[in-house]
């Protein structure tokens, strides 16, 4: 990721690069045996361009960043919760959710899980049975894909996190990227990333396990818990992914 050249090593939270982002990426020992110091280390993380130029990169400012959108003013999510079917509906939950990227991620949690309220089942069975309306793991999936592959240098949209009654929509801007493109999105196996050090650094953070099945594993999860397919619409300019309320299942 590029420069940022009004910025400098002080828009950066150092005390969570040194107790969080570094025993993550490395294992204890090499911490101890490596000399390095504090700049050296900013520098090989890529989160500063060197050790002698102090000034943040866009990977810097998007993970340790103190203000990121002072930076990047669309480096944000806005989630809405809409009591209906359309946007014109009653808004009964808003949030533009900032800060830096691992912030984001954790707030981003903490809101799907309270809106995705738990049906309880007191009569098909002598125990009662709890049934989520969304697998939480696929929605992150989903989500995390688009906070990871969204250009961030181009535009000052963010990504939008829609949650309807009947579906969720999570639109993320750029559109497809190198070899992706809308006829191929979302095959398994088939990747590539407009934002490589961002990846590592989600991968580091445990957002991220292995590079290229977010979205295959977010549709086997939602095939399993009986959801339909969900739907890609892809252009130049975004990707936009709809995961459609769960079907109820056919009665004998």
């Amino acid at each position: 990721m590029q420069p940022i050249p009004t910025s400098n090593v002080s828009d950066l939270n150092l005390t969570q690069f040194e107790n969080e982002y570094l025993p993550q990426a490395f294992v204890p020992e090499i911490l101890a045996a490596n000399e390095r110091t504090l700049e050296e280390r900013l520098a090989a993380t890529k989160m500063t361009v060197s050790a002698t130029e102090r000034i943040a990169t866009v990977l810097g400012i998007l993970v340790l960043g103190k203000c990121p959108q002072d930076y990047l003013p669309g480096a944000y999510v806005q989630f809405l919760r809409i009591n209906g079917s359309k946007l014109s509906d009653v808004i009964i939950d808003s949030e533009d959710i900032g800060g830096a990227v691992p912030d984001v991620l954790r707030r981003l949690d903490e809101k799907l899980v309270a809106h995705n309220r738990i049906a309880v089942d007191f009569t098909t069975d002598a125990l009662e049975r709890r049934t989520e309306l969304y697998p939480i793991p696929a929605l992150q999936q989903i989500i995390r894909n688009a906070i990871m592959h969204r250009t961030y240098e181009s535009t000052n949209a963010p990504v939008r996190v829609s949650w309807f009654n009947d579906r969720i929509e999570v639109l993320s801007p750029g559109g497809a990227y190198g070899t992706v493109t809308a006829g191929n999105f979302g095959q398994p196996g088939l990747t590539d990333y407009r934002n490589p050090t961002l990846a590592e650094a989600m991968r580091t953070h445990g957002y991220v396990q292995r590079f290229g099945v977010g979205i295959p594993t977010a549709k086997r999860l939602l095939t399993e818990a009986c959801h339909p397919t969900p739907e890609f619409a892809v252009t130049d300019t975004h990707v936009q992914v709809t995961i459609k309320s769960a079907i109820a299942p056919e009665t004998p």
